[in-house]
């Protein structure tokens, strides 16, 4: 792929409200398809939001009515803030698009970034993003006196898990060595060229998750540098690594029309 243009829009106090990122992403998507401008990466703080992906439910949303912002999108709810390194990768790919290959473009990338700052991740079966891989389910602490063998998250349809305290809290899963999310991803393609991104928790507040069910996964938490490494970690320290790891994944990436399957007689 062609060389990459990174466009940082703005940090801390210049964190940049969501609907205006994403109107900046429509218009830079519109300039890329017509060949305008080079594939195009922004880079970003917001403020606190929560954003809706397509396939979100209403009972992943938060129960005391903070409004989310509905996006086109795939994924479901998650939560963008301070100490959240949000990048938009508008790119153009060759057609019929392979997502499945952008994605994992993507997770490359930022197990990388994760590993040059001493953080081992990896992916998860089924799961898009980038995960902390807790340990195995019989090494872990036992949650509320219970094993975990009988989790309600798993067993009970009716269980909530942002109704019961702080044993279930997605904040919380590092303490009970479960699987944890460091960095979500959710993108949509039109037109052949792709939108919206991923999420790297660098040093965010994670309290700001226990009031959803993020990604709708409910047996899994989140994570993020600083706290996985007990010490600040700052979105300065953070983003030219990110660049560096994007540029050389993405631009040195030799992305191949999806494969269509020709019917047989």
């Amino acid at each position: 792929m062609g060389e990459l243009r990174f466009v940082r829009m703005g940090f801390g106090a210049d964190a940049v409200e969501y609907r205006e990122a994403w109107d900046e992403q429509r218009r830079v998507h519109a300039a890329r398809f017509e060949d305008a401008v080079a594939d195009t990466v922004l880079l970003l703080e917001h403020p606190p939001v929560y954003t809706a992906g397509r396939r979100t439910q209403d009972n992943e949303r938060p129960l005391d009515g903070t409004p989310v912002v509905d996006v086109d999108r795939g994924g479901k709810i998650t939560w963008h803030g301070p100490g959240q390194l949000v990048g938009y990768p508008i790119q153009k790919l060759p057609r019929p698009v392979d997502v499945v290959a952008h994605v994992r473009r993507l997770e490359e990338a930022l197990i990388g970034v994760c590993a040059e700052f001493g953080v081992e991740t990896s992916r998860v079966e089924g799961r898009s993003g980038v995960w902390v891989l807790g340990d195995p389910v019989e090494q872990r602490p036992k949650v509320g006196g219970l094993s975990l063998d009988f989790d309600p998250r798993l067993h009970d349809e009716e269980f909530d898990p942002r109704m019961n305290g702080p044993e279930y809290a997605p904040s919380n899963a590092g303490q009970r060595r479960e699987d944890r999310k460091i960095a979500a991803i959710g993108i949509r393609v039109a037109k052949g060229v792709t939108m919206h991104g991923f999420a790297l928790n660098v040093n965010p507040d994670n309290r700001w998750f226990d009031r959803i069910i993020p990604c709708g996964i409910r047996d899994a938490g989140v994570a993020s540098l600083a706290a996985e490494l007990g010490r600040d970690v700052t979105i300065d320290e953070v983003l030219p690594v990110v660049e560096r790891h994007l540029k050389d994944v993405l631009e040195h990436a030799d992305p191949k029309p999806r494969e269509i399957e020709k019917a047989t007689a």
